[in-house]
């Protein structure tokens, strides 16, 4: 039993330290920027083999990968990445928690912001645009890939 207020504020410091690290650590992430597509015939480009069983209950039928990034992402630091079109999305590291991370997907042009959480190893898909003309730009975030 801890009896002075001061080894017990030392002793939660102590305990605290290592998550607190952990938390400001670099994470790796890859982003892949995909097109997904209602026109013309179904086709799945054969680099995102791997993510078919999520893309496949989707309404589109013809999935292009059009661009694949690995960064390190960390707290509060947006980093930016390009679509076709012009438009910038802005990836943010907001919080680690052990094997879970949650990363802020911002379009300024559009004025929408998502909070995604991925755990080591899961993969989420998320559309970042609207569809135009049959078509509709997503990212997936893989964190730790």
């Amino acid at each position: 039993m801890i009896r002075s207020p001061l080894a017990a504020l030392l002793a939660a410091t102590l305990l605290a330290a290592p998550a607190l690290a952990d938390a400001q650590q670099a994470v790796p992430v890859r982003i892949r920027v995909i097109q997904g597509s209602r026109k013309g015939p179904a086709r799945l480009d054969p680099r995102l083999e791997n993510q078919k069983r999520q893309l496949s209950p989707l309404a589109y039928v013809r999935w292009d990968l059009v661009e694949e990034k690995s960064l390190e992402l960390t707290p509060g630091k947006p980093q930016f990445l390009s679509l076709p079109g012009g438009d910038d999305v802005g990836v943010t590291l907001q919080e680690r928690h052990g094997n879970a991370v949650t990363i802020e997907v911002a379009l300024a042009a559009r004025n929408t912001q998502s909070r995604l959480t991925v755990e080591k190893g899961q993969r989420i898909v998320h559309q970042v645009t609207p569809e135009k003309d049959g078509s509709a730009f997503f990212l997936t975030v893989m964190a730790w890939p």
